[in-house]
This record gives C-alpha cells, structure tokens and sequence, in this order.
C-alpha cells in the first residue's frame, strides 16, 4: 500500500505538467516551460535560486503520520518539491515542508546555496501565511509584503479579473454611499465605486481610503489586515459563485464514468465506497463555505442597512481567523473542479480505468479531510445539495 501511495501523488504531479496553477498548488515547473520567454520571467522572478524557480508548491493536508516533524499541530502545510526533472514529474523530486523542524538548513541543500537565501525564505513563509494559493490572492499577498514578481506568475486572466471587479463593485455600493456620501465627488456615486474598487484591490495604502477607515473605525495594521480579509470574503463569494456549477457538474459526472480495462470486484466496491464519501464530502465542504460567508453577510447587512458600523468592525477584527477557514475550505473543492475538469475535458468520453478513478478519488477524499462534522443529505442512493435539498447526481 505504501508504494500505491508514493505512485498516486507522483502520477498527480505529473499531470501537472501543462497545466496552470490551481488554487492548492503553484506549478513554477509549468510557468518555466510556458512563460520562460516572457521578459519579465527572468527580471522578476519569483524565487532567486534557479532551482526554487522550477518548484511545485503544494498546500498540503498533514497526515497523522507527518504530524511529529512540526513543532507545532498544523492541518494545512506548505509542500516544496523540486523535480529530478522539470519535464517528467513522474519521476519524482526532492521535498521538504516550510516550517518542519531544521526546514532552513533543508533549503539550504535543496537550493543549492546562500545567494539571496534570506529573500528567497521570506517568500516562503510569506507562501505559508495564506489557506490556499490562488493566482488572485497570491499575488495581493505578496504584493503587501513588498515582493516584485513579474505577473507571468500568477494564473489569473484579464476576463476574470473584470468580473471580479464587476462583482465586488455590486458587493460594496451601498459602503460606498455610505463612506463617501453617495454621489459626492468626481465621477458621482458610480465614480466612487468604481475608484473605491480600484484601490481595494491594488493592495496598496492610500489616503483615498480615509472615509472608509473612519466608518469602520479602526486604525493601522488592525485596518490594513482588514481589508485584506474581506478582500479574501469578497473573491472567496465571487469564487463560490462561479464554482459551485462546476461542482455540480462534477457530482454528476462521478456518476456517469465508463469503466474500461481490467475490473476487480474488491477495488469496484471500493471505487463506490469512496466515491460516495467524495460526494457528501463536497457538499458538506461546500456548506461550510456558505455558513461562513453568511457571517460576513450578516455583519455587512447591519452596517449598510442598519447603520451599525460596529458590528462590522468587529468581523473585520475576526476575519483574519475566519479568512484562513474560508481559504481552506475552498480551496479544497476548487482544486477537484479544476482537477477533474483537466482529467476529463468536456466533449470527451468520461472514461477511466478502474485502478486510476480509485487513484483520483483517494486524491479527492483525503484533500477534502476525513473530520468531517456536517453530513451531506442523502435521499436512497442520491446525494442532495443541502442548501436546496434537490437531487444533484449518483454516487459512483
């Protein structure tokens, strides 16, 4: 079982080869081969040591058996793994955790050297502060943190990001009329919103941001954390938003996978077993989510209905906590949305042999946690959303 183990991540790396970025794993390997000539490539790396440079960085979910090398109980570790071969993933590579025990002498060997070294571990403990690696909110993060790193690094397109402007511009209105005084200034009410969206996503201080640091009331490193919070609530909604048809379809999808290749009665039960549990999993992951953005919409309803900045204040004061929950828990389903959607490209015949659905759907069950404490509904042998408590597809 230990070699099914070691074969299962390796084969899931190596499917990363040409694929982008995702939300639980930054693939430098694949920006090498896909951006090496953009010349920002080499004037803003991302890392300095060449071989960091090539590195896939995972968010990885510490396992009972990995718990003893930290210092201190973790559920959420950042991976680093540098590849024997950039090309060629499935043959493994060197790895080491940042923040395990001795974690900076390890760099060390992995990078090959100390030019640059205190930059270089700075950038990944900046990588081990988020729940998740998003393209959008890596590269806001970093950017706080004074870091410059050419924009071929992050996986974000220009169509995305006008609809998350478009989103959070809805979102924020009514703060805005509120802050700024609804039609006052330049450019009136959709001028201000449209600047006030702006600067909250430049990750960059600025004066024009006064009014709304008044109606909050809060000061400093308090106000500037933040905003970086809701930064997170507002793109984690947006996420969920565009998402959870995709999980829908993916839920469906579990159900409608053409066997081909040899059968194992044995491996069939198991494939079926834990295919359900995949299931209730993303739902419950799913859920979760909501109940915790419902949090924030609860604290945003009593400031721009009711009048009562406080109880906003007071959420932006807890959301670094929550925000880190929020990043996890989507991070999770994002990552087998954009996994299975690789694997499985739409107009393409849903086939798989047995021993590899088994494979993916260990994968998917193990990224989601086994601690989970709210149950999917079930209804006979189908799977129901438990917000609306309709059928949305077959177990495996």
């Amino acid at each position: 079982m230990a070699g099914r183990a070691q074969d299962r991540s390796f084969r899931s790396l190596s499917g990363l080869e040409k694929t982008a970025s995702t939300s639980r794993v930054l693939n430098l390997a694949a920006v090498a081969s896909q951006q090496s000539s953009d010349p920002e490539y080499d004037s803003a790396p991302f890392f300095k040591a060449a071989s960091l440079n090539g590195a896939v960085i995972i968010k990885h979910r510490v396992r009972s058996d990995e718990r003893y090398i930290f210092e201190q109980a973790r559920r959420i570790s950042t991976k680093v793994i540098i590849p024997f071969e950039r090309t060629d993933l499935s043959l493994g590579g060197r790895s080491m955790f940042v923040g395990q025990r001795g974690w900076q002498e390890l760099l060390y060997q992995l990078r090959g050297g100390r030019d640059d070294e205190a930059r270089d571990i700075a950038l990944l403990e900046a990588l081990d502060e988020l729940p998740s690696l998003d393209p959008f909110l890596l590269r806001e993060h970093l950017k706080r943190r004074d870091f410059k790193i050419a924009n071929c690094y992050f996986a974000i397109s220009a169509p995305d990001l006008e609809r998350m402007q478009r989103f959070v511009s809805g979102e924020i209105s009514k703060l805005v009329d509120l802050a700024y005084g609804g039609s006052g200034g330049a450019g009136g009410a959709s001028g201000n919103i449209s600047k006030l969206v702006s600067l909250l996503l430049s990750g960059q201080d600025d004066t024009r941001l006064e009014p709304l640091r008044l109606t909050l009331g809060l000061e400093g490193e308090n106000f500037r954390e933040g905003i970086f919070s809701w930064k997170g609530f507002l793109y984690y909604k947006w996420v969920l938003n565009s998402l959870w048809p995709e999980l829908r379809v993916v839920i469906s999808e579990l159900g409608e996978i053409k066997l081909v290749g040899p059968r194992d009665a044995e491996l069939l039960s198991q494939v079926k077993d834990v295919g359900a549990r995949v299931n209730q999993a993303i739902l419950a992951q799913v859920r979760r989510v909501r109940v915790i953005l419902q949090v924030y919409d609860d604290a945003f309803a009593e400031l721009t209905q009711a009048g009562n900045p406080m109880a906003f204040r007071d959420f932006l004061l807890r959301s670094p906590e929550m925000f880190i929950t929020l990043g996890e828990r989507t991070g999770m389903v994002s990552h087998i949305a954009s996994f299975w959607r690789y694997r499985f490209p739409k107009g393409r015949p849903l086939k798989a042999e047995l021993s590899e659905l088994f494979d993916i759907l260990q994968d998917f069950h193990q990224g989601l946690g086994e601690d989970d404490d709210t149950p999917a509904v079930r209804t006979g042998a189908q799977l129901t959303d438990p917000a609306s408590a309709e059928p949305i597809g077959n177990a495996v």
